[in-house]
This record gives structure tokens, C-alpha cells and sequence, in this order.
């Protein structure tokens, strides 16, 4: 399993965001030149985040972003889901998905609740706080 580009620049972006978070509103520019990420990603991204309720925003000379609860708050599951919509390890997990050939006859479905379960709950345990702290 690897994350897509979008969903590493939106936890790296997040991450910057949380570390920022006494400092008031940062600007998808400045997101963008800290992280490294493309500003046309960053402003994009920063949308999407907001719309998910993990950014707050604002309009203005002095806007920009926030984060939309407290660091300790957001999981890497929350992250990721917002970016690329619910998790799930295999096509035929997602909800109204029926394109598999194997479906008819597949054991193996039924299971796959378990291990997307599995897979988020370990996800959800991870902070954005913990995420922009020092590395132990």
C-alpha cells in the first residue's frame, strides 16, 4: 500500500500547518514554500482540506488557513480520507463496487471489512500532532 502524491502533500501541509497553529493564518503560498509542494497543488489541496473540516479559512491580505481543530485532533485516517476518499484496500470493499469478475464466487470479500478496519483503526492512531513533532 503507498499513499498517492496528493494525500503525502496534504499530511506534509497539515503537518506545517500544525506547527503554526499559535502563530494565526498561513497562506497556501507560504504552506507551499515551507513544504516544497507546488503552490497550484498547495491552493488546491487547501481547498479540499477545507471543505473536508480539517482547515478553516480565510479571505483577505492577512488569511489564509488554519488548522480547523487542534493538531491532536486530526488522524493520519482523517487526512487521508479526505484527500482520497474512504479507505479501502481492494475495489470490491468500496461501497457499491460490483466490477470484480472473482465477485461471484470470491471467499474472500466478506473479509475485506475486517482488514479496511484494521488498516484506518492503526491509521486513526496516528496524530497530526504526533506527526509534526520531533522524531523520537
Amino acid at each position: 500500500m503507498r499513499l498517492t502524491s496528493l494525500a503525502d502533500y496534504a499530511v506534509v501541509m497539515l503537518t506545517a500547518a500544525a506547527r503554526h497553529q499559535d502563530e494565526g493564518w498561513l497562506s497556501a503560498s507560504a504552506m507551499a514554500e515551507e513544504t516544497g509542494v507546488p503552490l497550484a497543488t498547495a491552493q488546491r489541496l487547501s481547498g479540499r482540506l477545507a471543505a473536508a473540516g480539517l482547515l478553516r479559512s480565510t479571505r483577505g491580505s492577512e488569511g489564509g488557513f488554519a488548522l480547523a481543530r487542534a493538531a491532536a485532533e486530526i488522524s493520519l485516517a482523517d487526512i487521508i480520507e479526505a484527500v482520497e476518499g474512504p479507505i479501502a484496500m481492494t475495489a470490491c470493499s468500496e461501497q457499491g463496487r460490483h466490477d470484480c469478475v472473482l465477485e461471484p464466487d470470491c471467499r474472500v470479500r466478506p473479509h475485506w471489512g475486517a482488514v479496511n478496519g484494521a488498516i484506518k483503526g492503526a491509521l486513526a492512531g496516528v496524530t497530526l500532532a504526533t506527526l509534526a513533532g520531533e522524531p523520537a
